[in-house]
């Protein structure tokens, strides 16, 4: 009994040592998965499982590791934000997979990237027709960014030569899961009386909305708790 309540506490302990080194080295671990983020992404995880797991070693020495290895990473992205030859050695750098339309194949088998996962990359980013491509860049996260040849690119406002509307504000929540968030409110100068008139403009109360966005335009979104719909497509049992 005595071993499991260890484990128990040495579980938790694992979990929230992990959120805070989480928390400590930054966004940047979640978004980008660089070689570096790699690295690190899988020691920590080792380390934190043995802590979790493993009663043969001791916690003191895992805990050791744990703040040897974060404060080490932690170091090395500081290097490398103020280093730009430090970064490149890191992270690595993008890769050129395909220029003014050809294809790079000494690219290709450096990066030990297939044609298969190429043609992959480029139906999940909507394009079927290699001939639509004039650039594909292979990021340091995996990651491949396209640019397409002029014919086949989206049209835009300017391209129209129509004025934009400006500045687009960002959208503001105002109740969520029912609660509604005061500090939004009064951050945007968005008053508690403009929205109740609004909801009352719909014979609804603040009581009867689940989410409540000001969007990007200026206009009131709602989803209430009770969506009125007869037959939902798909409804959870």
């Amino acid at each position: 009994m005595h071993e499991y309540i260890t484990i128990l506490f040495r579980t938790i302990a694992a979990f929230f040592a992990l959120l805070v080194i989480a928390r400590i080295l930054g966004k940047q671990v979640l978004s980008n998965m660089t070689f570096h983020d790699f690295v690190t992404g899988i020691t920590l995880g080792a380390i934190a499982a043995n802590l979790a797991f493993n009663p043969k070693i001791e916690s003191p020495y895992l805990l050791l590791s744990l703040v040897v290895f974060t404060v080490t990473s932690f170091a090395i992205a500081v290097l490398s934000i103020r280093s730009r030859k430090a970064r490149k050695w890191i992270t690595g750098s993008p890769a050129i997979l395909i220029e003014n339309g050809k294809i790079l194949e000494q690219n290709m088998k450096h990066e030990k990237y297939s044609l298969d996962t190429l043609i992959q990359s480029l139906r999940e980013k909507d394009i079927f027709d290699l001939e639509e491509v004039e650039y594909a860049v292979l990021e340091n996260n995996g990651k491949l960014s396209v640019l397409k040849k002029p014919p086949y690119r989206n049209v835009t406002q300017k391209d129209l030569h129509i004025k934009g509307q400006g500045a687009v504000g960002f959208p503001v929540e105002l109740i969520m899961d029912g609660q509604l968030i005061e500090n939004n409110l009064s951050n945007n100068g968005v008053s508690r009386r403009w929205l109740e008139a609004e909801l009352e403009k719909r014979e609804k109360s603040i009581a009867d909305v689940f989410y409540a966005v000001k969007s990007t335009n200026g206009k009131l979104m709602l989803d209430f708790y009770e969506d009125g719909l007869k037959q939902p497509i798909d409804k959870e049992s």
